[in-house]
């Protein structure tokens, strides 16, 4: 009985752990074949994202709701402008490698005038949409070799030539529907037949130039049946592949900034199949597409400002995605934070506008502390409703993700409704190989240029450089810490570090702890806006002020360690200037004892 019971445990042991060798496959959904992807177009334009009788809608929102209402003078002030400058076209002007500027300012006007036109149904703002995208049309090209370039300005006239099919004559529909073929479908066809890089990405570049060919390909669909049916079928398989990278909490690894430009591309390729096709074949039930306005919402701290990492800035900006997340998933908090949040609304605010949703709403459905487990970031607050509440980020994560810096362990934080510690975001991408051996060497990419250790003045680990978020506790009263191993941030420098933070009350706190140090320096350093005042007799103190406010900062740990403030306005040519920009640091000589820097931040 005994050598069959283990027998029995033997086998199924051994089962169990072929069974887990397994790996899992992929999360993907079928997408049909070309001869049956358009059986369901519908014949009448428009018919992406705001088909014929949204009007009405929009028109009773403006009446009923005084930001709906601000949001459309906001857009006709602005397509008035346009029309009073007829002759200010785009042009094919490049800038660096880039025709992008142009793209974007195209499709800008594109909308807002062609939204203007149909909610007043005055021809002028039509006829001045027709000019841009005539000018655009008439472009030797939509510089392909940047192909973000050649999709966006796909997007710009398909969206404007389905909006304003039946008010352009024949030759202009067949002038720009030429264009939308020739320079933007057929120059992202040789992509998906050699797998090209970007339709193989798991980053922004394949959900924007996926998104862009996607709608160019349905506004034209009827006329060239056999190209857009194999660019959408291509497109919805590619899309995909970054789609997985929303699991398992929605985060996104290349920031806030790039989170807007990539999932407003994939909301864009989702809502125009939906509303020409019926259906967006599955697609957002991706995993954690649902939540990942969780991670727009959860990076804004209370002061309105991002915690930002790699090429992105604190700047927030305007996301109208929330608002069709909102709708799709019904989260009306996604609603409340962007309307809320909106200092300059577009086109989109308008077409996706949602009325829900309140403050109490975020308090409800959000917690004060998340940690995004594949992005290995962590943002904490003392709570949603006080705007002087404390708010902390800390960088995890990996060095080696597309736009990333040397910035692990790195943090900014808000407290008393001012953001002390600051992020100094991009640099130049036009910079003397800004995307190859300079990148690095740039102030703002580099270690020196980030709040976290500075050992010899040497940068992190590139490639190989990881930090995994190795605790999170966080509690109902707003008390939270985390903690991220750095170990392999210094893989030469140390044999072990790690950063732990705690915020408690009005306080936030910093372990930062070493092993088997080599060279011969160790700076702790942050950057800040705030003047910074050291106390004289104690040198472990310090007062930062700024916008009569004051944050206490102490050296806990070593107790003979003392403050230094440090510029950061002046890196050598060309980086760019940080004016008024400070660092408050902590110089130490390396021995060879395990050391710490414990460092302590209060208001009253």
């Amino acid at each position: 009985m005994r050598q069959s019971f283990f027998l029995s445990l033997l086998i199924l042991v051994s089962s169990t752990a072929v069974f887990a060798a397994e790996p899992a496959k992929p999360y993907s959904v079928p997408i049909p074949a070309e001869t049956e992807i358009l059986k369901t177009l519908k014949p009448e334009h428009p018919r992406l994202f705001a088909p014929k009788g949204e009007e009405e809608r929009i028109l009773k929102l403006i009446a009923d709701h005084p930001k709906a209402k601000r949001f459309f003078d906001e857009l006709i002030k602005e397509a008035d402008k346009l029309v009073m400058d007829p002759n200010r076209t785009v042009e094919h002007k490049l800038v660096g490698p880039r025709l992008l500027d142009q793209s974007r300012a195209c499709m800008n006007r594109v909308y807002t005038l062609a939204t203007a036109y149909r909610l007043t149904k005055d021809k002028k703002y039509c006829d001045r949409a027709v000019t841009e995208m005539l000018a655009a049309a008439a472009f030797p090209d939509w510089n392909p070799s940047h192909y973000l370039d050649t999709a966006e300005m796909t997007h710009a006239l398909g969206a404007g030539y389905d909006w304003l099919y039946h008010d352009m004559t024949p030759e202009q529909r067949k002038t720009i529907r030429e264009a939308i073929r020739d320079k933007g479908l057929l120059t992202g066809k040789p992509i998906y037949e050699k797998n090209g890089w970007w339709a193989k990405s798991e980053n922004n570049w394949n959900q924007v130039c996926n998104g862009g060919l996607t709608i160019g390909a349905l506004a034209i669909a009827e006329d060239e049946p056999e190209l857009a049916a194999w660019i959408v079928n291509r497109a919805a398989n590619s899309v995909q592949i970054p789609m997985r990278e929303f699991a398992p909490d929605g985060g996104y690894v290349e920031g806030l900034g790039y989170w807007v430009y990539g999932v407003s591309y994939n909301v864009f390729m989702l809502a125009a199949l939906d509303t020409a096709l019926g259906t967006d074949f599955g697609l957002s039930t991706f995993p954690a597409f649902d939540k990942t306005g969780d991670f727009r919402i959860e990076m804004i701290g209370p002061t309105g400002r991002a915690f930002c990492f790699a090429d992105g800035s604190d700047r927030v900006g305007t996301a109208p995605i929330m608002f069709w997340l909102a709708k799709k998933f019904d989260k009306p908090h996604y609603a409340y934070h962007e309307r809320e949040l909106i200092d300059r609304s577009n086109y989109w605010s308008l077409w996706w506008f949602d009325p829900r949703g309140t403050v109490e709403d975020l308090a409800k459905n959000l917690p004060v502390a998340e940690q995004f487990r594949k992005v290995d970031v962590v943002v904490m607050r003392s709570n949603w409703t006080d705007p002087n509440a404390l708010f902390l980020g800390l960088k995890g994560g990996s060095n080696n993700v597309n736009h990333s810096h040397l910035e692990l362990g790195s943090f900014q934080f808000d407290a008393n409704g001012e953001r002390w510690f600051i992020d100094l975001g991009a640099d130049n991408y036009n910079l003397p190989d800004f995307w190859g051996k300079k990148r690095f060497t740039y102030y703002r990419l580099s270690t020196a240029g980030h709040n976290t250790i500075l050992i010899d003045g040497k940068n992190q680990e590139h490639r190989k450089g990881i930090a995994p978020i190795t605790a999170f506790e966080t509690d109902r009263n707003g008390n939270s810490s985390a903690a991220v191993d750095l170990s392999k941030a210094y893989p030469e420098q140390v044999s072990s570090a790690s950063r732990t933070v705690k915020l408690d009350g009005k306080v936030i706190e910093f372990l930062d702890e070493f092993e088997g140090i080599k060279g011969n320096e160790i700076v702790w350093q942050a950057h800040t806006r705030a003047t910074i005042k050291i106390d004289e007799a104690a040198g472990n103190k310090a007062v930062l002020t700024q916008n009569k406010k004051s944050l206490n900062a102490e050296i806990v740990e070593p107790k003979d360690a003392v403050w230094e403030i440090v510029s950061a306005e002046e890196p050598p040519e060309p980086n760019a200037k940080n004016k008024g920009i400070v660092k408050l640091s902590i110089r130490r000589p390396v021995t060879e004892k395990p050391g710490e820097f414990r460092v302590r931040f209060s208001y009253r």
